[in-house]
């Protein structure tokens, strides 16, 4: 399927830009500008965990035939925000602190693995691309108080982008694919903690220290910080009551 080719391709920059905001020059097919629309609002909560998304109704929504929708869905299916329900549709997926645990530690594994061969054969343009994908981080993290739909999807844009960045070195491409999607299972659960602020944190001050430890090439404490970061999310998933996570 083209589809899933393009998604789960070897280049790592097809993988990353589909999900995305636009780039300069890129043309999108209705199905890929449907999918972008729909992912945004299952994300932001405008459809929620455990519900159907009936083609019927959200073609009209989203201003595309039902062919274009269900290309949408499929997309979306391959994300894991969507769930196929055999002959009877689509639904969004589920959420629960369980799953959240099980993305999380899984995460951790691969992701400190990758970020400790990233640091061992990282060059100086690896250094100065982590360094760029911090600075742009770091202003989109300023702006997080704005508290916008807009806003939120700047810092996950470049949330995504500097964690992919330090693990940019690492030579398995296997490494960085399932750390991608893992990253991708566990934006809905950001989403909330940034709306619901369960525990108190700097995460800019949580993203710089990562960030010192791998330019100064420090792998066991840069695997450390960043396994503590992640790690941080879960706790404020499990501080959060259980309708907080839909059907």
């Amino acid at each position: 399927m083209a589809k899933q080719k393009e998604f789960f391709g070897v280049c790592m920059n097809e993988v990353v830009s589909l999900p995305g905001s636009v780039t300069n020059g890129e043309s999108l097919t209705l199905a890929e500008t449907a999918y972008r629309k729909l992912r945004v609002d299952i994300i932001e909560g405008v459809h929620k965990p455990g519900t159907k998304l009936r083609v019927e109704h959200l073609k009209n929504d989203y201003e595309v035939g039902a062919g274009t929708l269900r290309e949408a869905l499929q997309l979306l299916l391959n994300d894991g925000l969507v769930v196929a329900q055999g002959h009877r549709g689509f639904t969004v997926a589920p959420m629960s602190a369980e799953d959240f645990q099980d993305i999380t530690r899984t995460r951790v594994m691969i992701e400190t693995e990758a970020l400790r061969q990233a640091i061992a054969l990282g060059d100086d343009q690896w250094e100065a691309e982590v360094m760029g994908a911090f600075h742009m981080l770091s202003r989109a993290e300023s702006r997080l108080g704005e508290e916008t739909v807009e806003t939120r999807s700047e810092w996950e844009r470049k949330n995504r982008l500097f964690h992919d960045t330090l693990i940019s070195a690492c030579p398995s491409r296997w490494l960085k694919q399932f750390q991608h999607l893992l990253y991708m299972q566990s934006e809905r659960y950001r989403r909330l903690i940034l709306s619901e602020k369960p525990i108190p944190r700097d995460v800019h001050s949580e993203h710089e220290e990562i960030l010192n430890a791998t330019l100064n090439r420090k792998p066991e404490l840069a695997t450390q910080i960043l396994a503590e970061h992640i790690n941080r999310s879960l706790i404020a998933i499990q501080k959060l009551p259980k309708d907080r996570f839909g059907k």
